[in-house]
């Protein structure tokens, strides 16, 4: 790997670095708050140990990233019960799930510590007079602080890391390097997001052992150095997230290199208008357009046959055109999110397969595709097999594959390039197809719905003239062709551009 494509990923660290510490940080503050006192409850109590433990214990058992998909459905309903409110996405979701992450080996240290403690200084306490209060400040304290901290160290360790999957719930974190270099295939990306998680893992922990040997071993200066320099390090790293004088806009991306291309293509024109732009990548369909009716990001492009199934809750399939007016009018009327036009292409799912199999097998249509399918292999992006028209596709045409598994969309394409996968769905503007000269399998019952690429603009901002001047260009501007071309450019194994590149040479081929 050249040094080049590194030290331009790195360039992303510092404003992506600064919204990462500032969630674990305060999700590690936050455990610390609520562990502290229900570990001297506990240590007091039996029953209240048992429950608070078990409880730290089970949250352990979950999966990070489905603890945070969880905060978003509950706020979302508590958000309903006060009137709106409650942020859904974004900070609060990431903040609570990494809480509950940083609370057993803090809860456990701290009761393991108290429990533990020789009887013998608790009576010579006791005897001296000492108020509870007394004791456990300049007894139990002091004996417990080592124990302590390492469960801190722990904690805080599990915290940086865990936090890098924030991006799928809309927080900024060193994940979306990670995920955006995964799905793009840029693996400079991958590498600085990675290093820079590790590295400030390591430098925390580092700092959180010498305030604890310093503790152990009596050398208060030691331990207040550490700290001081920790609070620095904070200090320094979170600059980045300061208010800044300038006018910022939020671009939103879902997690697909088309995706990554086009929030780029965005983010150039409103810079040209004056604005300073910043990134939400990797988002879920549901997460992103949540994170627009919200304010969370301000600006992105969906599909017209998402909105319509997932949102709208819609299964008629009208024409094209009727679907985006109709989108248009509904997003008005039901959130103020204010729908922009259609940019002139469709992205809709595709059944395709290997080209050479397809004619092979006779396959050319959803309905050739129904006799084979139990002797074949799906392979799905990963949320084409939760969503609505993957049960609406189901209904016009009895599918039953020998095996169906999800893929990130780059290896979806690779699983079928290798054998792993027979059958994908595909995306119709995705330049692999005529690559890989894959067989795209028609829909002669009409059940796949239009996916036209709409441009979309939060409540907040859909009466900001100066960014709608420079947004209004876009819309009818780039045909398919352009489209699948500079897709190609991000998703091809050699000489892969970034999207940042892949968008400037789509800039120049649509004439903007």
């Amino acid at each position: 790997m050249s040094g080049s494509p590194f030290l331009e990923a790195m360039t992303r660290v510092p404003d992506l670095l600064a919204a990462h510490l500032l969630l674990a940080a305060s999700a590690l503050i936050l455990g610390l708050i609520i562990s502290l006192p229900l570990a001297i409850w506990s240590a007091r109590r039996p029953g209240v140990a048992r429950v608070a433990l078990g409880f730290a214990s089970l949250v352990q058992t979950i999966p990070s990233l489905a603890l945070l998909a969880l905060f978003y459905p509950l706020l979302l309903f508590l958000s309903g019960l006060v009137g709106g409110g409650i942020p859904a996405l974004g900070f609060l979701p990431s903040l609570l799930a990494l809480t509950l992450y940083a609370l057993l080996p803090i809860l456990r240290n701290g009761v393991t510590g108290l429990t533990g403690l020789d009887p013998a200084v608790i009576e010579a306490a006791d005897g001296v007079g000492m108020t509870a209060w007394q004791k456990l400040r300049l007894v139990e304290a002091p004996l417990v602080a080592p124990v302590l901290m390492a469960g801190i160290r722990t904690a805080a360790v599990w915290t940086i890391g865990a936090a890098t999957l924030s991006t799928t719930v809309g927080q900024p974190s060193l994940g979306d390097m990670i995920f955006a270099g995964l799905q793009t295939q840029n693996w400079a990306l991958v590498l600085a997001g990675c290093l820079s998680a590790a590295a400030l893992a390591l430098a925390v922990d580092a700092l959180l052992g010498v305030i604890e040997h310093g503790i152990a071993a009596r050398k208060r200066m030691r331990a207040f150095v550490a700290a001081g320099v920790l609070l620095v390090g904070v200090l320094v790293a979170l600059a980045p997230a300061l208010p800044r004088s300038d006018e910022t806009i939020t671009v939103g991306a879902k997690g697909f290199g088309e995706q990554y291309i086009l929030a780029r293509l965005i983010g150039h024109r409103l810079e040209r208008a004056g604005y300073h732009v910043q990134y939400r990548e990797g988002l879920g369909s549901v997460v992103v357009f949540g994170a627009l009716k919200s304010g969370a990001i301000d600006v992105y492009v969906d599909y017209s046959g998402t909105i319509w199934t997932n949102e709208m809750q819609r299964s008629d399939i009208p024409a094209r055109p009727a679907m985006v007016a109709a989108i248009g009018a509904w997003t008005q009327k039901t959130s103020g999110v204010r729908l922009l036009g259609a940019l002139g292409f469709e992205n809709a799912y595709a059944f395709a397969m290997r080209g050479a199999d397809a004619k092979a097998k006779g396959i050319g249509s959803l309905d050739d595709l129904v006799s084979a399918a139990p002797r074949l292999k799906l392979g799905s992006d990963l949320e084409f097999l939760e969503r609505p028209e993957w049960a609406a596709i189901k209904r016009a045409y009895p599918l039953n594959f020998a095996a169906a598994n999800a893929y990130n969309p780059t290896f979806m394409y690779r699983a079928l390039e290798s054998g792993q996968a027979d059958v994908i769905s595909a995306f119709s503007s995705d330049g692999r197809i005529a690559a890989q000269h894959l067989t795209v399998l028609t829909d002669p019952r009409g059940a796949i719905p239009g996916y036209d690429a709409i441009l979309m603009v939060a409540p907040g901002r859909a009466k900001d003239a100066k960014l709608i001047a420079a947004l209004q260009p876009l819309v009818g501007r780039i045909p398919v062709d352009a489209m699948r071309a500079a897709n190609y450019r991000v998703d091809r194994d050699d000489e892969k551009d970034s999207p940042e590149a892949a968008a400037r040479w789509l800039e120049k081929k649509v004439g903007l």
